[in-house]
């Protein structure tokens, strides 16, 4: 009965005896393999690059501004300015799936430290604001808080630009600042993230205070924006009606009039990138595929010659009682097994251009990852295209009549 044992040794004599071959053959599946893992890789990496860059912004939240009414309603004519303050917040807090809110102030402050005025650009906002926008704190600080908002507490989370500008190199948290002649302590600063899309400036560049103090300082009483999250993505759609709505029916504008409360949903921005990199992947599987196939056709043809070669030697065993699928399970044994030191090979190679692959280009398209999907997607992809390698020689060798073989 044949055994591993010995298809192994057969493998081995024959790499043995046609170098030139093996290698070859080798290379084929490497070349491939290298091409629809990577190509893999590198869409993964861009997609989570979009995704990390898209969410800087926030995190699928949805931005609202109030605008002026273009449909009449309950006998009120078009064009009336329609204005949020806090207690309309506080009045939709309780809508069903939503997850967080926090309304907006924004002014232009004037901010001195020692020697240095600027003009800053300030936005005044509740503590929801921090997770909501991804406003990460560097590590000894910290966002604005509860307490904060509370007591109307004269603290400030700066962007990292913008304290790099003030501060120069000096750590900013526990230092002093003047806003309009009034010292304001420095709580926090931004770590540094990429922010391909604002509504008000990046981030890096802005101060945050308690909306409470913003008032207090300014006294503003209707917010420019307001910023919200679903408790879930999928949820996003209905929460902005029910809250155009809820605000509709307090404000008197119509809950179906978008331009009383100008929405801006950043989850159809996830949705589009998700579409377009699946379809994005998917293409450039194919291209893999397609080149491991080119390679799976090599193995297919050298396997042939083998049979060729070895025809007198099937014919004996197969006097001596070799069943056909012995013979059979030889061939494909020995194809994948040459499939599979390819696809190692090519593997390794992978990761080695992953794992080389230079920092500054990352911002661009992203870190390659070779990630246990396209592992797997790899794999399969090898795992078939060895078995259809080698299943077409391996049945020929095991039709063969062993009283012709013998001859040949």
């Amino acid at each position: 009965m044949l055994t591993l044992k010995d298809t192994l040794r057969q493998l081995l004599r024959d790499l043995r005896a046609e170098k030139l071959r093996t290698f070859l053959t080798i290379f084929g599946i490497v070349w491939g393999t290298v091409a629809i893992s990577l190509m893999l890789a590198f869409g993964n990496g861009l997609h989570k690059h979009l995704i990390y860059q898209t969410a800087a912004l926030g995190d699928r939240i949805v931005i609202a501004w109030p605008g002026l009414t273009s449909m009449t309603y309950e006998g009120l004519g078009k064009g009336r300015r329609i204005r949020l303050a806090d207690d309309d917040i506080a009045a939709i807090r309780d809508t069903p799936g939503l997850k967080a809110i926090s309304g907006e102030y924004s002014a232009n402050l004037k901010v001195d430290y020692g020697t240095k005025t600027m003009s800053v650009d300030t936005s005044g906002v509740t503590p929801e604001f921090g997770a909501m926008r991804n406003c990460v704190p560097e590590r000894g600080g910290r966002f604005i808080d509860a307490i904060d908002l509370r007591e109307q507490r004269r603290v400030a989370f700066l962007g990292n630009k913008l304290a790099k500008d003030i501060f120069g190199s000096e750590s900013p948290v526990g230092k002093t600042i003047l806003v309009r002649h009034s010292p304001f302590l420095v709580v926090g600063t931004l770590v540094q993230k990429d922010q391909d899309s604002n509504y008000s400036g990046p981030d890096n560049e802005k101060m945050f205070i308690p909306s409470t103090t913003f008032k207090a300082i300014t006294g503003d009483k209707y917010l420019d924006n307001v910023v919200f999250q679903a408790a879930t993505a999928g949820a996003t759609k209905q929460l902005i009606e029910d809250i155009r709505a809820a605000l509709g029916k307090r404000l008197r504008f119509d809950a179906s009039d978008k331009e009383a409360l100008s929405c801006w949903d950043t989850t159809e921005q996830f949705v589009f990138f998700d579409v377009f990199m699946l379809a994005f992947n998917s293409f450039l599987g194919i291209i893999g595929v397609l080149t491991l196939v080119v390679g799976g056709i090599g193995v297919s043809n050298i396997m042939n010659v083998v049979v060729e070669e070895r025809t007198r030697e099937i014919g004996i065993k197969m006097a001596l009682g070799a069943k056909q699928r012995w013979i059979l399970t030889q061939f494909l044994i020995e194809t994948l097994i040459v499939t599979m030191i390819g696809g190692a090979f090519g593997f390794l190679i992978s990761l080695g251009i992953c794992a080389v692959f230079p920092d500054a280009a990352t911002e661009f398209v992203g870190k390659p990852e070779v990630s246990p999907l396209v592992a797997l997607l790899t794999a399969a992809a090898l795992g078939v295209v060895g078995l259809l390698a080698g299943y077409f020689p391996a049945r020929d060798a095991a039709r063969l009549d062993p009283v012709v073989a013998m001859k040949l």
